[in-house]
Parts: C-alpha cells; sequence; structure tokens
C-alpha cells in the first residue's frame, strides 16, 4: 500500500484537498510529489546515532496531535507544520525549492504546493509519532522499520518496500545515497 493511500484512508488528502480548495485527487498527486522530501527529511534525522534524537524530536513538534489538527474541520494552524519543515529542511529556501520541484513532477501550482507542504508535513510526522507510540522505540526499531518501508528500504515488519513512493525516492536521488533532500539543498544552493 502506497503511503498516499494510508493518508487518504485516514482522511488527511480528503482534509488537504478541502482546506486548499482543491480536488482529491490533485491533493494526492500533489502529496505524493512532496512527500520524498519530507520522508528524506526525517531520514536525515534518523541517521545512526540518531534515532532517540528522531523520535524526541517527533513530541517536540507536537507528536501524534498534528495529524489531529489537519483532520480536524477548523483550518489548520500551519506555524506548527512550518515547525516541522524547518527542523527536517532547515531552511524555507529548500522548503520553496521542494514546492517547485513537486510542481514540475505533479503539473500543480508550486504557490498550492507550498500551501500543502506544511499540512503534509504535519501528517507524516503525526503519523509517525502515532507508530512510535504504538511499538518499541528502541534505535533502529519501529520508527527506523517505519521510515525503511516508507522509503522502500528495509521492510517494517517484514512487509513489501515504499513501491512507486520507493521508485520516484530513486529518481530524485542524483546521487544516489538514499535521499533526495541533498541533492534538493544542492539545488538550492546553485540557484543562488
Amino acid at each position: 500500500m502506497q503511503l498516499t493511500d494510508v493518508i487518504a484512508q485516514l482522511g488527511g488528502i480528503q482534509s488537504i484537498a478541502k482546506e486548499l480548495g482543491v480536488t482529491e485527487s490533485q491533493a494526492s498527486s500533489g502529496a505524493a510529489a512532496l512527500l520524498p522530501a519530507i520522508l528524506g527529511g526525517f531520514k536525515k534525522q534518523a541517521q545512526p546515532g540518531a534515532a532517540d534524537g528522531l523520535g524526541s524530536l517527533l513530541g517536540r513538534l507536537g507528536g501524534g496531535s498534528l495529524l489531529d489538527e489537519v483532520l480536524a474541520p477548523e483550518p489548520t494552524n500551519v506555524a506548527r507544520g512550518n515547525d516541522v519543515l524547518g527542523a527536517i529542511f532547515g531552511s524555507k529556501d529548500v522548503s520553496r525549492a521542494v514546492a517547485q520541484h513537486a510542481s514540475a513532477q505533479s503539473g500543480l501550482d508550486a504557490s498550492v504546493l507550498k500551501r500543502m507542504l506544511p499540512m503534509l508535513a504535519m501528517v507524516v510526522t503525526g503519523m509517525m509519532a502515532k507508530q512510535q507510540g504504538a511499538g518499541p522505540a528502541q534505535a533502529g526499531g519501529g520508527l527506523g522499520g517505519l521510515l525503511g518501508s516508507l522509503l522502500g528500504g528495509r521492510p517494517a515488519g517484514g512487509g513489501g518496500g515504499g513501491g512507486a513512493l520507493g521508485g520516484l525516492m530513486s529518481m530524485l536521488d542524483a546521487d544516489g545515497d538514499g535521499n533526495p533532500l541533498d541533492d534538493i539543498i544542492r539545488m538550492v544552493g546553485r540557484r543562488q
């Protein structure tokens, strides 16, 4: 099952589509284009020796309540999503580059994707925090396994990889290190 399907089953795609005034199909397409960079940012936070750091980061950023906030009928406070993006990307320039790159991938306007990015980051953070709370939080354990399965790497619980999302990650990964975020950051550096 694709991560966008999981997010849709939780109601995240529908909530984002409604809030942004786009169709669910457009929201799903945008999410599929943005997720590799978001997951890549979290993957950088989960490097060996930093797994405990990622777990505490999820809690500091708002934990599972971030997912609940996006799913709530009220408008989403994206300031919390921007905090997530700051923690995983480090710069607004990277967020802008991610939205531009996703626009080229999805055909959606970059301005819509810029508005979608913090909400989607909140959904992913909330999902990971809830997953972490549901299982063991050992280094390399549940959280690392979840990231591995979402990124198409090592499967969580013996399940399959990330499917098309994993394939998209490898297409975006110019240097073959398993994480496209560093390649996007390099692109931002070249533009300045």
